[in-house]
């Protein structure tokens, strides 16, 4: 199975294989300005999986070796990269173009969330990572 996807604007179009691991929505205060939004669904594929077309993202260091990419003509973000993980880069779930292809399975980085931020999903809640850092 393809995945594909695109920013707003449709400048930026990509395609990837599906996750290494199961989806999930971060709650970090990072991924949040970075959104603008309460939380960010991610997918991780393999680095070299994810193919661009179009315009190049544009890509800025949000912290020390992560890396983040977005759409430079309407601003949607697109990845993230952490240089802990070598070999993957996580893509936006709401940027493919059937988000419904896949499914988060739970909420990371909940410490993070503000306080009116109270799923009601069932999915599991980690207080961090999923590894508990």
């Amino acid at each position: 199975m393809t995945l594909g996807g695109r920013c707003l604007c449709g400048d930026i179009r990509y395609r990837c294989t599906p996750p290494l691991y199961p989806p999930t929505l971060c709650h970090c205060e990072s991924c949040r300005r970075a959104a603008g939004a309460h939380a960010v669904g991610w997918l991780t594929v393999r680095s070299q999986e994810l193919q661009f077309t179009g315009t190049p993202p544009r890509e800025f260091e949000s912290s020390p070796g992560v890396h983040r990419t977005f759409c430079g003509r309407c601003g949607t973000p697109l990845t993230y990269r952490n240089a802990r993980r070598p070999g993957e880069i996580d893509l936006t779930i709401c940027s493919l173009e059937r988000p419904e292809a896949v499914t988060p399975s739970d909420h990371i980085w909940m410490q993070d969330a503000p306080a009116w931020d109270n799923p009601g999903d069932g999915l599991p809640q980690y207080p961090a990572g999923r590894s508990g850092s």
